[in-house]
Parts: structure tokens; C-alpha cells; sequence
């Protein structure tokens, strides 16, 4: 049976506007265009955190790779990102409870867990110098309603033996100094530099022999026990397998009903006095929408986001940047009178997000030995891992049920309340 998917029809050059922070003392990995045919186990197109994850861990696991972009590594959806590397998902353990039950969602909380403690084992094993800190979070109510909200979903996390504790007013205004109805306050998760983190990933990949590839892969003709990647150039890969790791945009496939595209708008201010910094520097996100969530870096800025909607279509995106940008600092300002909100980077991005929160990950339905990773909503360095670790378990013969959570062609929740806001409204930029 062959089948053959187009991948010209692309807005990823849209994905991305503004100037973000990352990568400034970072070596940019050498990339080359194709100049003949070639043969590989996996070709994986993209290379962004995604694709930089995926191919190192296949190399890891012996395959050969050839890593396949049309711009430079990691300057999609990459560079927009504000790497708060969590474990909390944009959909609350108790959605997930009434969508599929409790010990399914409870399995995906644990996994997720699993994805950012991965990552840290990842980074210190391997010595990578992307600014890698493990930090905690505080998920802020907006309101009472909120804070009740949020005790019952501390009650079920700790059924779930997720780690955290729920935090009132007195204590939240008192350990933090911030005025709010209640929090959780969760141990596990992290922030890093997510191109500096791309990078070093790649060239570990390439250590082991991976090809880093220029080239727009236009058509893949998948038949038999192979797919071939027909490029811009007129050349051909034949691999085994093939991986898409290009973001939200997936020209060629069929969207499932649970995907959509929204946009989100980040900034990064001048360096604060570390003194006033509130404590432990740990993330902050708001149980809110469209919210707020700041983290720190290590030149001491505030670096903060959200101000999500549906925008599309990437001038219009772009129009609203100072507009966001000011709506975000006002928010910022409110939360943390401390702040210097004077901004030196401002940027904003298109991303993909689903209903359930929950990325999609795996085979391409009718289409065999080719794979995709998309969706993430805001956990999009968190999934990138996952799907990392369960491509290349499937490419390895290892089938788990829980792969199915994942699935490309899953049932979803029901769609109605996708519209209507149940589920948190998701940022890749996070």
C-alpha cells in the first residue's frame, strides 16, 4: 500500500515574530544542504527542540538519522519559546479525571512528571550549558472561586501521589508576597535556555554520526518497509522511518477535530535587582484566561507571557504585539509591584493546542513508517521529550497501551468544551 503526503503547502516562516533572548552564547551547530540522494534509518524533518530531542535519542539508540530543515536549527517555534519546562498540564488533573477517569489521568500527570525529570537527568549527565535550573511552581487562583477550585485539585493530585501543597492567602502573601486567594505550590519542574538546549542536543546527535541537513522536504511517498522524502532540490532520502517535528504547521496531514492553532505574545525585561525577586525564583502561571506566567533567568530578567487568543493569521498577529506587550506588563506590574517592567525583548508566536491539553504523538494514521509530534499546548519542551522517548521506543518494536493517550486519531473530550474555555487556554510559548 503506498501513500504520499505533500508537505509544500507550509506557514512556518509565520510561526515566529519579534526578538526573544535566547541563544546569545550559544554555537550554532553547521548545517549543510543536500547535495546527493542518500539513504538513512530515520529522517527527521525539523529542527527545533523537537526534532533536536528526537534525533538524539535515536542515535543514542543506534539508528542512523539525517536531521532535515529549511532554516537554521532551532529558529521556528524554538526560538518563541519561554521554556518553563513543567509537569502541570494546561488541562487541571480534575478535567483530565472527568474526560477519561482517574487512573488515566493520574498515568498522564506521572508521565509528564517523568518528561521533565528526564530532561534534567538528560542535561546534567551530558554537561549541557543552557541555563538548566530546577525550579518550582506556583499555579495562582484568580479568584475565591478559583482557590476552592484549586484545593480540590491539590486533594486529587495527592491521590494521585503527585507532589505539592495547597497554599491560603495568609501563608501565599506571607512566604511569597503575593496577594492572591490561594496557590499551589509544586516541586519538579525547571527552566532552561530552549535554544541553547537545541543545540547542544543536536550536536550531540551529530557526534554520533546524524546528518544536519538545509533542505525543504516537500513530498514523502511512503510504500512497502520505506518512505522517501523528496526534497526541494530535486534529491531523495530513503529511510525507514520518518519523523515530523515542524511545529503546529503540518501540511499534508488531516488535522484531527481536537486541534487548534492559537497565538500567544512574551517579553523579556531589563535585569532586575535579584533582591527583588520573589522567592525561590519559581515559575509562575495563573489559573486564569487568558493568564499570566513569568519565570526568571539567569541575567536576572523577568521573562513573562500569555494574553492567548485566536489570532491566526501572523500580520495580524504581529499587529498586536505592543498591545499584548503592555497588557502583559500591566499584569506583571499588578502581581509584582517590584518589578522594572521596562522591556528589551518583545515576540510572539503561533502555536498548536488541543482540546484535552494533551499533545499528539505517533503514527500517522494510513500512513506507514511515518510518525508526528505536535500539539503541545503548554508543556511544548515537557511533550517534545515524551515524544522523543515513545518514537523511539515504537521504532524499537515496544508498544505500550499508554501510547494511546497520545494518539494522533484518539477520541478526544467532547469538543464543546473546547469552545467554551473548559479547558485552559495553552501557550507553546510557555
Amino acid at each position: 500500500m503506498a501513500s504520499d503526503l505533500d508537505l509544500t503547502e507550509s506557514d512556518h516562516d509565520q510561526m515566529v515574530s519579534g526578538r526573544s533572548l535566547w541563544g546569545k552564547s550559544g554555537i550554532r551547530p553547521e548545517w549543510r544542504p543536500i547535495e546527493q540522494s542518500f539513504a538513512t534509518d530515520v529522517a527527521v524533518v525539523g529542527g527545533g527542540i523537537t526534532g533536536a530531542l528526537v534525533a538524539e535519542h535515536l542515535t543514542a539508540r543506534g539508528f542512523s538519522v539525517a536531521l532535515v530543515d529549511r532554516e537554521e536549527p532551532g529558529f521556528g517555534s524554538t526560538v518563541a519559546s519561554t521554556a518553563m519546562l513543567q509537569w502541570e498540564i494546561d488541562s487541571t488533573l480534575t478535567e483530565l479525571e472527568d474526560y477519561y477517569g482517574f487512573e488515566r489521568a493520574a498515568g498522564i500527570y506521572r508521565r509528564s512528571g517523568a518528561a521533565v525529570a528526564g530532561i534534567s537527568k538528560l542535561v546534567a549527565a551530558n554537561g549541557i550549558a543552557c541555563g538548566f535550573r530546577p525550579r518550582n511552581t506556583l499555579y495562582l487562583a484568580a479568584n475565591r472561586e478559583g482557590a476552592r477550585d484549586l484545593m480540590e485539585e491539590r486533594q486529587l493530585r495527592r491521590r494521585a501521589g503527585l507532589p505539592g501543597v495547597y497554599l491560603e492567602h495568609p501563608d501565599l502573601f506571607t512566604q511569597f508576597e503575593l496577594d492572591r486567594d490561594g496557590a499551589i505550590y509544586s516541586p519538579g519542574s525547571a527552566e532552561a535556555d530552549p535554544l541553547l538546549l537545541t543545540w547542544a542536543l543536536i550536536e550531540m546527535a551529530v557526534r554520533r554520526g546524524a546528518r544536519l541537513m538545509s533542505a525543504s522536504v516537500t513530498t514523502l511517498h511512503s510504500e512497502g518497509d520505506h518512505v522517501t522524502a523528496e526534497t526541494d532540490g530535486g534529491h531523495f532520502i530513503e529511510a525507514r522511518h520518518v519523523v515530523l517535528a515542524t511545529g503546529y504547521s503540518m501540511p499534508g496531514l488531516v488535522m484531527p477535530k481536537l486541534h487548534r492553532v492559537s497565538s500567544s505574545w512574551a517579553l523579556a525585561t531589563v535585569p532586575q535587582d535579584p533582591a527583588n525577586f520573589w522567592r525561590d525564583r519559581a515559575l509562575i502561571w495563573e489559573d486564569s484566561h487568558p493568564y499570566l506566567y513569568m519565570r526568571t533567568t539567569a541575567d536576572n530578567r523577568i521573562v513573562a507571557g500569555g494574553e492567548d487568543d485566536e489570532t491566526i493569521d501572523a500580520e495580524a498577529r504581529n499587529r498586536k504585539l505592543p498591545a499584548k506587550t503592555m497588557a502583559i506588563q500591566e499584569k506583571m506590574k499588578r502581581l509584582w509591584p517590584k518589578a522594572d517592567i521596562r522591556v528589551e525583548h518583545a515576540w510572539c508566536g503561533t502555536f498548536g493546542e488541543t482540546a484535552d491539553g494533551l499533545p499528539l504523538i505517533g503514527p500517522v494514521p494510513e500512513t506507514p513508517h511515518v510518525f508526528a509530534a505536535y500539539g503541545y499546548g503548554g508543556n511544548g519542551i515537557t511533550f517534545s521529550y515524551l515524544a522523543a522517548q515513545m518514537i523511539g521506543a515504537m521504532l524499537a518494536g515496544m508498544h505500550r497501551d499508554w501510547f494511546e493517550d497520545f494518539a494522533l486519531d484518539r477520541d478526544g473530550p467532547g469538543l464543546r468544551r473546547f469552545g467554551e474555555g473548559v479547558v485552559r487556554a495553552g501557550n507553546e510559548l510557555r
